[in-house]
């Protein structure tokens, strides 16, 4: 409030009020404050020229910005150096002073693609803790798993030592038992060599080996229970071999036929000697499983440590496809990426999501593998440098061809005069427009639009300060139009370059006379509630305008109240165009959407509503072909490009969608059709350009430059593309019909 008080009171001062200015400053304490300590610094005016300010801000805000943030605010001070040296506008805040018809969404353009870039950096950020979430989830499930393997292998080896101790008493039992002398003759036998002498070789061999194998088990320190029960069978088997010496001749029998069921001899012939075949029959089957189980544990005891038992394993299988399935998250890779890699069938494990990950990479390196084959060599391209600051729009002189303008926010406009047909030719001269005579002069003064006139003899130039200029082809300035209250978005010639109608950013549209020595206002339309973005004419008396109010107005020079009123879109209509009859008129909007109106008609709601973009549709063209074209037996074409990287071309004959080219990487900014409606020029604000062959659908050539890309534009020669680049430059490619 001090601060303001100052202000008001240096005011009232500098406007002659003295007394007032010495009552204010003692009513208000100021001279108790110490900010008059400024006083040397404050610039005349500097109260005028902060509202000034502050209006124009808050207006371009409102109608440029969606999300209310102003920036830094909390340490502003409206005398702080950094405010004061704004009045002068030599390094301003942020740029604002663009025109609407060819680069006045610039800024817009940008803060969505910030917005969209941070959003995307933020849903990264948000996947990349969600993997580190689930990595964690995971590493501690894996570590809580390694510790319950841990403590059941504890387990598991205190409980085979238990056993292990247990068998060894078992085993010490026995010996001391079988030292003891024997009560009966059913004690344990000698060797079994011993008691059955004479016996066939082969039953000899058996209870040979079977001895043996009795010795090694005698002498292993660590005895299975399998081995035990093993091991009582065998003692069995030799008792009843001991106590049956007709046991011999079935034992016999039995080794020869291991894999047989059938019992050796019938219960007719041999009684006894069948029910002992029986017997020894069964015990020598089940010995033999028992040997079997022996074998298998004594295996499985040796690699214990070194793999897990087989329902271990069929466990920790499932636990290492459920980590394949979770590993995604871990790489990164989204949810679309997950589903990408289940899709490929078995091929669900790391090598097969990074093949899936590869292929999705792969249309962008097709596409810069493509554009390779199709850029334009350097020898195809003239670069114009001689602009300070962003150049916003060009144009190709209609009749006086080797002439092209630029205009950009350096304050000035320029007319280039090529050297020759080709890039090779050079440019041979140069012819500076400028806005201001000296640095403070050229403040507010960017240059937002230009246009020539149909005879080729007069180019309009608008400009950030509300001024509209008219200049020779030599660069003379003729008329310096001065009525708009703020920037002009827009300027068009009539057919006939009788009048020249300018819209402003003060929500008004003037048609101005210019063919007198000196510019005359023939009327001004206050028919728009905000900002008007866009005019063109229809004829040398009606025109169109569309504005941020979401409105397209129809007005006649003459006319008090428009003749049409479309109000069909929800947001700030961007560009209108008439078609070459001038039956039909195109508009394009922040909602998506392009519309074609029906003028002949009493219709209030669009003849064709395109509603395929994704994002908001900045640039209509209309192809020159057609009815009331130069090409009147070719097919119109109406072309939308949009922030989602595409560019449509429609029928309109009805309504359909005959083309969609979808290589540029970022908004498409700028769209322009060859003079024979045979190609379209595109231009994207990641400084992309393609020439498409409407007929093929396909692009024949390419250009990659440093910037964005405000607008591209044609000879009438179809011979060269100029495209203008935020980065200072206006680049002329080359271009050969095929």
């Amino acid at each position: 409030s001090d601060e303001i008080n100052f202000l008001i009171y240096r005011y009232l001062q500098e406007s002659g009020f003295n007394h007032s200015a010495f009552t204010f400053a003692y009513e208000s304490l100021l001279g108790r404050s110490n900010i008059r300590n400024a006083e040397k610094s404050i610039p005349p005016g500097a109260l005028i020229s902060f509202l000034q300010k502050g209006l124009q801000y808050v207006g371009i805000e409102e109608s440029l910005k969606k999300d209310g943030e102003n920036g830094e605010t909390n340490d502003f001070s409206l005398l702080a150096p950094h405010s004061i040296k704004a009045l002068n506008r030599n390094n301003p805040p942020i740029k604002i002073n663009v025109p609407p018809a060819t680069a006045a969404a610039a800024i817009k353009a940008r803060l969505e693609v910030e917005e969209r870039e941070n959003a995307r950096q933020k849903k990264t950020t948000e996947r990349e803790q969600r993997a580190k979430k689930k990595g964690a989830r995971l590493q501690q499930k894996q570590q809580q798993q390694l510790m319950q393997r841990e403590e059941q292998q504890l387990i598991l080896e205190k409980a085979r030592q238990q056993q292990q101790q247990q068998q060894q008493e078992e085993v010490t039992k026995r010996k001391e038992t079988a030292k003891q002398p024997e009560a009966s003759s059913s004690a344990v036998p000698p060797p079994v060599v011993d008691q059955i002498q004479g016996v066939p070789p082969g039953i000899a061999a058996f209870t040979v080996q079977q001895q043996q194998a009795q010795q090694q088990h005698q002498q292993q320190q660590q005895l299975t229970e399998a081995q035990m029960t093993a091991l009582r069978q065998q003692q069995q088997l030799m008792a009843v071999v001991a106590q049956h010496p007709e046991a011999a001749e079935a034992l016999a029998f039995v080794n020869r036929n291991q894999n047989g069921n059938s019992v050796p001899v019938t219960n007719q012939e041999q009684p006894n000697l069948a029910a002992v075949a029986l017997h020894l029959q069964q015990a020598n089957n089940s010995y033999m499983q028992q040997q079997e189980a022996v074998k298998s544990m004594a295996a499985a005891s040796v690699n214990e440590k070194e793999q897990p038992k087989p329902m271990e394993l069929e466990r920790l299988e499932q636990q290492d496809l459920l980590q394949q399935k979770e590993r995604p998250y871990l790489n990164g890779m989204s949810n679309r990426d997950q589903n990408g890699a289940h899709a490929m069938g078995d091929q669900s494990n790391v090598s097969g999501l990074s093949n899936q990950k590869s292929s999705e990479t792969q249309p962008d390196v097709n596409i810069e593998q493509d554009d390779e084959k199709t850029r334009a060599p350097a020898s195809e391209i003239l670069e114009l440098n001689r602009h300070s600051s962003e150049v916003f729009m060009c144009a190709w002189n209609p009749v006086f061809t080797e002439f092209i303008a630029t205009g950009s926010g350096d304050a000035s406009a320029r007319i280039w005069q090529m050297g020759g047909s080709d890039a090779k030719a050079g440019c041979s001269a140069v012819r500076e427009l400028p806005h201001g005579t000296n640095a403070a002069d050229k403040k507010n003064k960017d240059v937002t639009t230009l246009e020539w006139s149909s005879n080729g003899t007069l180019l309009a130039t608008g400009s950030y300060d509300g001024v509209a200029r008219v200049w020779t082809r030599t660069g003379v300035l003729t008329h310096t139009l001065s009525r708009h209250q703020g920037p002009i978005f827009s300027l068009k010639w009539n057919r006939s370059s009788s009048y020249l109608l300018s819209g402003s950013y003060d929500q008004t549209t003037i048609v101005w006379d210019v063919s007198g020595p000196e510019g005359l206002v023939v009327q001004q339309f206050n028919d728009h509630e905000a900002p008007a973005l866009d005019v063109d004419w229809k004829d040398d008396a009606t025109f169109a305008s569309c504005s941020t109010d979401k409105r397209v107005l129809i007005c006649r020079v003459g006319a008090d109240r428009p003749l049409r009123v479309y109000a069909g879109h929800t947001d700030e209509v961007n560009a209108v165009k008439w078609d070459p009859s001038g039956m039909l008129l195109a508009s394009c909007s922040d909602d998506f959407t392009a519309k074609v109106w029906d003028v002949g008609s009493d219709m209030t709601k669009p003849l064709y509503d395109f509603t395929s973009h994704k994002a908001e549709i900045y640039t209509v063209k209309w192809s020159p072909t057609g009815p009331g074209s130069r090409n009147p037996h070719k097919q119109k074409m109406l072309a939308t490009a949009s922030f989602d990287g595409s560019v449509r071309l429609w029928n309109i004959d009805d309504g359909s969608c005959l083309r969609v080219f979808s290589r540029h990487h970022e908004a498409v900014y700028s769209v322009a059709f060859s003079p024979s409606g045979d190609y379209l020029a595109s231009g994207s604000l990641a400084g992309q350009l393609y020439i498409w062959s409407i007929s093929h659908g396909v692009h024949i050539k390419s250009f990659k430059g440093k910037g964005d890309i405000f607008e591209v534009a044609w000879n009438v020669e179809e011979s060269r593309v100029a495209a203008c680049f935020s980065s200072n430059v206006v680049s002329v490619i080359d271009f050969k019909k095929s």
